[in-house]
């Protein structure tokens, strides 16, 4: 449930300072004032629905460098043969995959791994020491097959697209509830009352926590699609199956809150499901089990 709640207050977070910062510069007195014009709410919405996911997007590379501690791997001179064998394993992935290659890293912690990066060729494929030592060399190998196929499929770009995307709706729709409370409920002529940003931010609240809902299934997606690319790499779907498997034994690693969905483990039970950026394995099991090829 920690987990949960910090993932809702992050993303409710970026937008309450995002719409701060511009009510204090008077874009918000300036929409209520004029009646609330559609046109300009519209841009005023897309402008702060997409700035922190793109920004975040931009800056994934080097925040999942120095949050996770993460060493990158000199693809000339790496630190012995397993650091080889990573480098040359991710570079044949991606090369079958037709992206550039990625930098490769290497970072301490519980078993877990991500993708990372705005552009495709130009990413970041991470494992951790826990994983290299929980699993077997094919096993990893589709891990790392998942991972490029995260990369090749542009799901951190679509995935920023949609949060960019939900979160417009949240601060149009907050907008326009608050402007109707204001003006029709509370019968405030003057605009920009305090019944408009009262409602306005509680809207917020309820809104950002649907579009979580929205963002989660979304991410949950991905995951089957890149399970699948990981078979697809190997030629097999095998290898990724007991990958799945074995870390259904593993309690994997945590990840920062801002690329989680990058990660290769999650999940939740019960409510928690819903905000899931992972199905359950065993569903990830099934689902490559029954696929067709």
């Amino acid at each position: 449930m920690k987990r949960i709640v910090l993932f809702l207050a992050t993303n409710v977070a970026v937008m309450l300072v995002l719409t701060a910062t511009l009510s204090l510069l008077g874009v918000n007195r300036f929409l209520t004032a004029n009646g609330l014009d559609i046109q300009a709410l519209a841009i005023f919405s897309l402008v702060v629905g997409f700035t922190g996911s793109i920004i975040s997007l931009l800056m994934s590379k080097p925040m999942a460098k120095w949050s996770t501690g993460a060493r990158v791997i000199d693809p000339n001179a790496p630190n012995g043969a397993e650091e080889q064998w990573l480098v040359d394993t991710v570079h044949q992935l991606a090369d079958r995959a037709g992206i550039g290659r990625p930098e490769v890293a290497i970072y301490e912690g519980e078993p877990n791994a991500f993708a990372t990066g705005a552009f495709k060729n130009d990413a970041l494929v991470a494992v951790s020491t826990g994983l290299l030592r929980g699993m077997t060399e094919e096993e990893v190998s589709a891990v790392l097959g998942h991972e490029v196929a995260h990369i090749a499929n542009g799901d951190m770009i679509t995935l920023t697209l949609i949060q960019g995307v939900v979160n417009t709706f949240v601060v149009f729709m907050a907008r326009v509830v608050g402007y109707v409370v204001d003006r029709m409920v509370l019968k405030n002529e003057r605009g920009g009352g305090i019944g408009y940003f009262a409602t306005v931010i509680v809207c917020e609240l309820v809104f950002g926590i649907l579009a979580s809902v929205i963002v989660a299934w979304f991410s949950r997606q991905r995951e089957y699609r890149a399970d699948a690319g990981s078979a697809y790499l190997l030629g097999s779907r095998e290898p990724m199956i007991r990958a799945l498997a074995r870390l259904g034994g593993m309690e994997p690693g945590d990840l920062p809150k801002s690329f989680e969905a990058s990660g290769i483990a999650g999940g939740g039970k019960g409510f928690g499901a819903l905000f899931a950026s992972h199905p359950p394995i065993e569903q990830r099991i099934r689902a490559l089990m029954n696929a067709k090829g």
